[in-house]
């Protein structure tokens, strides 16, 4: 797994020397975690069981950077008269709020302080409004729709209005075999949840405890109940349960509500309060993270990101969801609403190498304008899936039931269904059900960058994941990005010989071996990788009956 020291570097690239992450706020990143009192062989003290199973499950080791931040470097910093906001483990640092910004030069010359971080800012000056909410729609519901059809399943639920996107992606056939989400946690990230507390599509959430708990990381102690609708919608997708109305994708799944995101603002520190949401995230046990926000120009326009920092790697969210994505997590975010802006890439973390990002069609399949648009390269397809992202039935804070326009609303459907694929099969790798999710889907053999692999059949890829291992040969290459070393999880139909190759980009051979493959799953791993330069890589692996490559980046 990446060590701090080392993946710190990206930041230092990534961002200039110092700034401000916000108005009068900062994020400061410390050098080291020295004189921490925690230590990885007593994980109870800063990861509760569950997330401590959930690495135990799939061969994930507990390392420095699930370590939390120093409390002493925190407690020096908030002795020079600065507000403490959020720690960020994995990016080994604190935001802060400065009422008086002079006091900055105290906290620099801290001896563990490594830099005081903003964006480097960008050429790309099309704006994105203040509130990115503004390119999305929601309305209520009052007179019915033509467009969204009414059915009943012949089994476990009346979907009513809701049925058309729920059966799109086939998620009514894991709910008829009995796959509702139960065991499994959500960690829903958002602007926050107006009124969830109250209305009626979450009744049966509110009677059965499905709702674990909350927490604003804007706010820290605030109420997300009085904040935005944006994510009540989201969770109505995946929770809510109106039967003959709505009934949401995992209705039976637990949920964490964490607000990450200031709605009327777009500053680049609400990145890094998504970092932190999804450190908690991994600290509670989520086996998902389900994010339908995005980022990509700011308030500031000097902070803005470009298309070239897409990369899958780079912004502040991203790092935080290929971290997610290396604890053992699915991350599931939506692709962005900006494909009639001008802006034509991913935003982030949708772009991240690790995170499912989802696109939106509207009832007959046909992809929404409004859609962000990725890419299409060897061993890169962004958006990866697609679910319906026009007139998606949605709950509204007032009660009623609406309908809503954005990929905002085409993720959740994708994230419900994902933690019931992942109850029919919970042994299975996050990167198991990436995999089968995207071999179920409808251009699976000629993605693209509108659709990715299209819009996924999750009645197929309850299949994959039974019979069609073999087909699936490589089931998880982690950590990625990595450092020193790397582990590969593959799986071979006999014993037989498996070449495993690295190459550049430029497709220079970096590394060759040949192991003994056993039948069924192999751990494999790459060490002593630290003298590779900084850089994308190819690993292909093969054997006598299967090539798969995948792209991995080295820090």
């Amino acid at each position: 797994m990446r060590h701090f020291s080392i993946s710190i570097v990206l930041f230092f690239l990534a961002f200039a020397a110092s700034g401000q992450v916000a108005p009068n706020k900062f994020f400061v990143a410390f050098t080291d975690k020295n004189g921490t009192p925690y230590n990885i062989n007593n994980p109870q003290a800063f990861l509760t069981q569950r997330a401590i199973d959930r690495r135990n499950a799939h061969g994930i080791p507990i390392v420095e950077n699930d370590l939390p931040v120093t409390p002493s470097y925190i407690q020096q910093v908030a002795n020079l008269g600065v507000t403490i906001l959020n720690p960020t483990k994995w990016l080994n640092g604190v935001t802060l709020f400065a009422s008086d910004t002079s006091v900055m030069a105290a906290i620099r010359a801290l001896p563990f302080v490594q830099h005081v971080y903003k964006s480097t800012g960008g050429k790309n000056i099309i704006p994105e409004p203040a509130n990115k909410f503004s390119l999305e729609s929601a309305y209520s519901l009052t007179n019915g729709n033509p467009l969204v059809k009414s059915a009943k399943s012949p089994a476990s639920y009346n979907y009513g209005i809701s049925y058309t996107q729920i059966h799109q992606v086939m998620g009514d056939a894991l709910h008829n075999l009995g796959f509702h989400g139960e065991g499994k946690m959500i960690a829903v990230l958002d602007a926050g949840f107006q009124n969830a507390d109250i209305i009626p599509a979450f009744d049966s959430l509110r009677t059965n405890g499905q709702i674990l708990g909350t927490k604003d990381f804007v706010l820290p102690g605030n109420n997300v109940y009085n904040e935005h609708w944006h994510g009540t919608a989201v969770l109505s997708i995946m929770g809510g349960n109106i039967p003959g109305t709505l009934v949401g994708t995992a209705p039976k799944a637990s949920y964490w509500l964490l607000r990450s995101e200031d709605a009327p603002t777009e500053n680049i520190i609400e990145e890094y309060n998504w970092v932190s949401a999804a450190e908690f995230a991994d600290s509670v046990g989520a086996d998902l993270i389900h994010s339908s926000l995005g980022y990509t120009t700011f308030d500031t326009p000097k902070y803005n990101h470009t298309c070239a920092d897409m990369n899958g790697h780079s912004a502040p969210s991203t790092i935080g969801a290929n971290f997610a994505a290396s604890k053992g997590m699915a991350v599931v975010v939506s692709a962005g609403n900006e494909g009639g802006t001008g802006w034509n890439c991913m935003s982030a973390p949708a772009d991240g190498d690790d995170v499912e990002a989802i696109a939106a069609v509207d009832a007959s399949g046909t992809r929404a304008s409004f859609s962000s648009v990725g890419v299409d390269t060897a061993g890169r397809v962004k958006p990866n899936l697609a679910a319906m992202g026009v007139q998606t039935v949605i709950a509204i804070p007032d009660g009623t039931i609406g309908l809503g326009d954005g990929t905002s609303f085409a993720s959740p459907i994708i994230s419900g269904l994902t933690v019931c694929l992942w109850q029919s099969h919970p042994s299975v790798s996050n990167f198991d059900l990436y995999q089968a999710m995207q071999r179920s889907a409808s251009q699976y053999a000629n993605p693209d960058s509108l659709l990715g692999f299209g819009i996924p059949n999750f009645s197929n890829a309850i299949i994959i994941l039974k019979v069609d291992k073999p087909a699936l040969p490589v089931t998880s290459v982690f950590p990625n990005p990595f450092t020193g070393q790397l582990s590969v999880k593959f799986f071979c139909t006999r014993e037989e010989p498996v070449d495993i190759v690295l190459v550049d980009q430029t497709a220079r051979q970096v590394l060759k071996l040949t192991t003994s493959g056993m039948q069924g799953e192999n751990n494999f791993v790459l060490s002593s990788l630290s003298g590779l330069s900084p850089g994308i890589y190819f690993l292909k692996i093969s054997g006598d009956d299967f090539t798969d490559t995948r792209k991995i980046v080295k820090l």
